[in-house]
């Protein structure tokens, strides 16, 4: 059976899978990615991982490589992550394999594997993942939309209060400070935001300040950009989408608050969850299928800072 091998490259972990050309999953798996230990190491296990995955497994033969991962993504480099400290990486240094391989921005081929398989279904729509950190896929019209440089979308480093907590983009008071899984864990002390989520359901005051704090920074971030561009719906994704109604519902609230004199957009789960980046990933791999894709022996020069 043809699939293709498709790897979604986060800043905690790396979800990689074969995927049929009708976006059913084959095989699935996850490896952690080595962030801290720098670019080089992380572009080293993506090549491992693709390698891995590429391999025949008993019916299943890979036929392309779709490759997602975040900051500022041309089809044939990853020019700059502030997550990895990575620069103008070329799609060769990704992968060892002889197959075509198609990269793009992590976060645009969620949106577009939302308005294909899941929730996504109109023509104006945000789909924000929330997860290490914050960024959304902006459809306009029925077509992702990346903006005059790639940069559309980073909605994560929105200013929600103006000098309020540093972010790592060198910013202060950005989203991501206040609403991201990873900042409202480390804000608490702890591992992940399900941790927080169960102290507050546990009646833990300091966990339900930082909740409401995200919430009400989530809020604010989408009432702008609502303003701005007036979509449909917005789709939550990522980790934080598994909260449920303990985020959907206030953040609607909320949202509804801020824009008194117009109706709000939907305010919705993903129905791809955690998976939407892998099958984002798929997305690119059977259009890489389509379009030829760029191979591994067209160029092998590595950039890092």
């Amino acid at each position: 059976m043809e699939c293709v091998a498709a790897i979604d490259v986060g800043g905690t972990t790396m979800k990689g899978g074969l995927v049929a050309r009708d976006g059913t999953i084959l095989y699935a798996e996850r490896r952690p990615t080595p962030r801290a230990e720098g670019a080089e190491q992380v572009i080293a296990a993506i090549s491992a991982f693709t390698g891995d995955l590429s391999r025949p497994r008993g019916r299943m033969r890979p036929v392309a490589v779709g490759l997602a991962v975040p900051g500022l993504v041309t089809p044939t480099h990853a020019v700059f992550s502030a997550a990895f400290g990575w620069r103008d990486v070329p799609v060769s240094a990704f992968t060892d394999v002889d197959l075509p391989v198609a990269l793009g921005h992590d976060v645009r081929a969620a949106g577009e594997a939302e308005l294909v398989y899941g929730a996504g279904g109109g023509r104006d729509v945000l789909f924000l993942p929330i997860g290490t950190g914050i960024a959304g896929a902006v459809v306009l019209n029925g077509s992702p939309y990346g903006g005059a440089g790639g940069w559309a979308g980073q909605i994560g480093h929105i200013p929600v209060r103006p000098d309020g907590l540093p972010c790592g983009c060198g910013q202060r008071g950005c989203l991501a400070a206040y609403a991201s899984a990873g900042a409202i864990a480390a804000r608490c002390g702890e591992p992940s935001a399900e941790h927080v989520l169960r102290r507050m359901r546990q009646g833990d005051q300091a966990a339900a300040a930082v909740w409401r704090e995200a919430v009400e920074a989530l809020a604010l971030a989408l009432a702008t950009y609502t303003l701005l561009l007036d979509p449909a719906e917005i789709v939550i994704g990522g980790g934080l989408s598994q909260a449920g109604d303990a985020l959907l519902e206030p953040v609607r609230a909320r949202l509804a608050e801020r824009l008194a004199f117009r109706p709000a957009p939907d305010v919705r789960a993903s129905r791809l969850g955690v998976q939407a980046g892998l099958l984002g990933a798929a997305l690119l791999g059977w259009g890489g299928v389509a379009h030829g894709g760029l191979r591994r022996r067209e160029g092998a020069r590595r950039g890092c800072p």
